[in-house]
């Protein structure tokens, strides 16, 4: 590896940190201050919200560990290799995240799937907040 990217691997964490720290104080700072009509603003909801959505997607995409039969094992859920041959697709889906022992228990935990949505629909709103201000604002500056 060269210097190069040893200096991205090291560098780019607490970089993607310190900008989701920035943006939560910004957003919070924002909305005290009505700075939400300024469309430039919007980033930084909309980088938190990227953020939780990346967070949370991983969380579910993981869920079941490398082994999946090993994860029910710990649970005590019952491991079913008929169930999870009929359904060979659904785990590597990208959504809705699903890592299923059996037909009635699934290692995703139950909040993963309804927190992206949220996240995609906010993110939306985002974008509509933006272009909103961006009008508005555009015909309040001649």
């Amino acid at each position: 590896m060269d210097a190069l990217s040893a200096l991205a691997v090291a560098g780019l964490p607490p970089l993607v940190l310190a900008v989701l720290v920035l943006s939560v104080w910004q957003t919070a700072r924002g909305l005290r201050t009505h700075r939400w009509v300024r469309p430039v603003w919007w980033f930084f909801p909309s980088f938190v919200l990227a953020a939780v959505g990346f967070f949370t997607w991983i969380i579910g995409a993981f869920s079941g560990g490398l082994d999946v039969g090993e994860s029910c094992a710990l649970r005590g859920i019952r491991y079913d290799d008929a169930y999870r041959a009929e359904h060979w697709r659904e785990p590597s889906r990208w959504f809705p995240l699903h890592n299923r022992c059996n037909a009635d228990h699934d290692l995703v935990p139950a909040f993963v799937n309804p927190t992206l949505v949220a996240v995609a629909v906010l993110l939306l709103g985002c974008v509509a907040g933006a272009l909103a201000a961006a009008v508005i604002g555009g015909k309040k500056h001649p």
